[in-house]
């Protein structure tokens, strides 16, 4: 994936999917000018940056 798709898919700007990559919280490879992201590392990325909803937001079934 491109920053660009990673962008639209976050809803986020470009630079921020940069920031992310520079910062070592997405991993991605510079292939030329450019960075790609395997849709594995997205996920890893989703995982590790999850949030449980709130306390009282929670059901028991």
């Amino acid at each position: 994936m491109t920053t660009l798709e990673i962008a639209e898919l976050f809803k986020v700007n470009e630079a921020t999917v940069r920031a992310w990559i520079h910062g070592e919280d997405l991993r991605a490879i510079k292939l030329g000018r450019e960075f790609r992201i395997a849709v594995e590392d997205v996920e890893a990325f989703v995982n590790a940056h999850a949030t449980r909803p709130p306390a009282w937001e929670q059901t028991d079934g």
